[in-house]
C-alpha cells in the first residue's frame, strides 16, 4: 500500500458513452478487493452531477453559500466541495485528495497519461476506437470480435483475467497484499 508520500498506482478505464465502464470497474474493484487489495476509484462525471438530495440539511447549507460541506456518520463520510465558479480541479489534485491505497481505478478521464483499458460495446453511443491515437491504452475489452489491433482483447465480462492484466500492469501482486497484512 502506498504511503502518504508515495504516488498510488493508477490505471484507468476508457471508452465511449454505454460501452461498459462502469460495469467493468465495479467488477474489478470487487474482484480486486476481494483478492486483497485496497482499492479507490475516481469517476469523471462530464455534466453536472449531485450527490445530495433536494431539501436534505447538507442540500440547504451548500444552498446558503458553504464552499465544502463534510457528511459524517459512523459508517462513511463524504466531502462536497462547491467549484461556485473556480475551474474543475485536476486529476492530480484530485488523486492527492485520496488516501493511501494500493490502486486507483479510474473511469473517464480519456486524456490522461494513465495506463488504461479501452470499454467497447456494440450498444456504445459512438463506437470509434479510441486505441489507435491514444498510446495509454494498453489493452481492449470487448463484447464483440476485435479485428486489427496488436492490443490484448478480453472479453468485457471477463473479470478475473481483466483483473490479473491490471496487477501486471501496475506491477502489483499477491505479495504485497501478505506484505501489508504481514
Amino acid at each position: 500500500m502506498t504511503t502518504p508520500d508515495e504516488k498510488p498506482r493508477i490505471f484507468g478505464i476508457s471508452g465511449w458513452k454505454n460501452s461498459g465502464k462502469t460495469g467493468l470497474a465495479v467488477r474489478l474493484v470487487e474482484e480486486l478487493t476481494r483478492r486483497g487489495f485496497r482499492v479507490s476509484t475516481i469517476k469523471h462525471a462530464h455534466h453536472d452531477f449531485d450527490i445530495d438530495k433536494v431539501g436534505a440539511d447538507s442540500y440547504r447549507h451548500r444552498q446558503a453559500g458553504a464552499h465544502e460541506v463534510a457528511l459524517v456518520s459512523g459508517t462513511r463520510f463524504a466531502i462536497m466541495h462547491e467549484l461556485r465558479g473556480a475551474p474543475e480541479p485536476s486529476f492530480e489534485e484530485i488523486l492527492a485528495r485520496l488516501a493511501p491505497c494500493d490502486l486507483v481505478l479510474i473511469e473517464g478521464y480519456k486524456r490522461e497519461p494513465v495506463p488504461k483499458i479501452e470499454a467497447r460495446r456494440l450498444e456504445a453511443k459512438n463506437r470509434e476506437p479510441l486505441a489507435p491515437t491514444d498510446p495509454h491504452i494498453t489493452a481492449i475489452a470487448a463484447d464483440h470480435p476485435v479485428p486489427d489491433t496488436t492490443l490484448p482483447v478480453f472479453d468485457l465480462n471477463d473479470t478475473v483475467a481483466i483483473a490479473d492484466f491490471v496487477l501486471e500492469v501496475v506491477g502489483l501482486g499477491g505479495e504485497d497484499v501478505e506484505r501489508r497484512n504481514g
